[in-house]
Parts: C-alpha cells; structure tokens; sequence
C-alpha cells in the first residue's frame, strides 16, 4: 500500500509543479516560482519515499527524504505567501535567508552521521536515526513555514469575502470570490495535513503514516490552485484596493499583492 501511496504523491507533486512552471513562464512573477520549487521538492521527498519503500530503507534514501520531504519544501512554499504579502523586496531579503538556511539544513543532514539502525522495509524515525541538528531543523523550518502559509491562506479568505480581494494592478477574473475563499481554506487545510502527518504515527505505520499526509496534503493544495483556474479572464474596473489583500493563483488563491511589483525591465 504504501509504495503505491508514495508513487501517487510523487506524481501529485510533479503535476502541480509543472501546473506553477507554466504559469511562473508565463507571467515571470517570483511567488510562482518559489511554490515551483516548492513542490520539486515535495516530488523529490516523495520519490524518495517512494523508492524507500519499493527497493528498501538505506542511508541515503531516509536523508533524500528526511531533506526534501520534511525540511525544505514547506519553507520554500511559505515564501511564494511572503512575496504576495510584503512585497518583491522583503520577499527578496526572505529568498535570500532562506537559501541560505537551507543551504545549512542540506549541510547538517547529509554530514550526520546516523545513530541508530534501519531496517530495510521500515521507514525510521528521525528521532531514531538522527542526533539533534536535522530534527531541530526540521521542527523551526516547517513549524514556522506552516505558520505563515496557514496565516497567509486564512487572512486572504477573510478579505476575500468581505469583498476586498485585489489590487488596483491586478486583472479581475471572473471567479467568484466565495470561491476563492473556499481556494484559500483548501490550501490552509492541505498545509495543515502535510504539517501534521506525524501524528498518523499513532494510528497507522510510520511509511503508510507520511504516504497518506503526502498525497492527502498535496491533493487538497492542488484542489485549492484548481480552483482558481479559468480559461479566459474578464476585464471589469478593478473593486476597492486593500493593502496586502489577494487575487487569483495558484496558492493562496493565487494573488499578487497590492504592493505592486516592479516591471521586468525595472527589475
């Protein structure tokens, strides 16, 4: 069960990075490329789950995972809500800080040397198999990330049904802003899940625990960016602008923020 959990995750998690790389070709704006990332990193976690559980447990199979899976990929996620949020130069400075404590976090995990035993047919625990650093690492990276993506998600779905959900710059779709409230809390409850699969420990086995927060989690993100997809946008005056507040995407529904973003040619 839990390799076919693991394949579905990791093709989940290509599809919707290939969804975001169409549409960061597209427009070239910065979130979009983040949440890119983001999500080769949930398919590259995945894969790794993936292949743990069809060939067998090794060093390097639970560091793969351990790094993208459970380290890098939320953060990443979390920054495609700051540059909607606060704008392409704080979103710039949060880009930079976070590679660079990713670049650590890549650091800690692949020179940590392992503790404990794996067993081939089991995925471990990084309790288990780690000292302190990667699970430290782990802990702030997706705790806080999560944090400001579930945060980010459910503010914008209060302005977006108190009818203030875009910004003078921005085109106006024809989605109705119910639904992209209801984009929004998708998105904060897909977060959620990939967040919280640990929890499943204590209900399932731990490999059939983190497959099911992988596909559920991910599935319930991309259900949210569905939704905010429509074939062609209607142009109408743009409705009263909010600071911050946001318009339809992929995550978050999609929005950029009223902070407007400067041009290409400015950037």
């Amino acid at each position: 069960m839990h390799t076919v959990l693991a394949a579905t995750a990791t093709l989940l998690a290509g599809a919707f990075a290939l969804s975001t790389l169409e549409r960061y070709l597209a427009r070239g704006r910065r979130h979009e490329l983040m949440w890119t990332i983001s999500l080769c990193m949930f398919a590259l976690g995945s894969l790794a789950l993936w292949a743990g559980a069809a060939i067998g447990w090794s060093e390097w199979t639970f560091k793969s995972f351990y790094l993208f899976g459970a380290i890098l990929n939320v953060p990443f996620l979390a920054l495609g809500t700051v540059y909607l949020l606060a704008g392409q130069r704080r979103g710039d400075i949060a880009a930079a800080t976070v590679s660079l404590l990713a670049a650590f976090a890549a650091g800690i995990v692949v020179a940590t040397p392992i503790i404990g035993s794996i067993q081939s047919d089991v995925l471990p625990q990084g309790s288990d198999v780690f000292g302190p650093g990667p699970r430290i690492a782990a802990g702030v990276g997706s705790g806080v990330a999560a944090l400001v993506i579930i945060g980010g998600a459910v503010w914008s779905a209060v302005q977006l049904l108190l009818g203030r959900r875009r910004s003078a710059a921005a085109p106006v779709t024809a989605i109705p802003a119910g639904r992209l409230a209801a984009a929004n809390l998708l998105i904060a409850g897909g977060t959620l899940v990939l967040s919280a699969g640990g929890l499943l420990n204590s209900v399932v086995d731990e490999m059939n625990a983190f497959a099911i927060s992988l596909v559920v989690g991910i599935a319930v993100i991309f259900a949210g960016f569905l939704l905010t997809t429509v074939s062609t946008p209607s142009v109408q005056p743009a409705p009263e602008v909010v600071r911050g507040s946001l318009e339809p995407g992929p995550i978050l529904a999609g929005a950029d923020p009223s902070v407007r973003e400067p041009s290409r040619e400015q950037a």
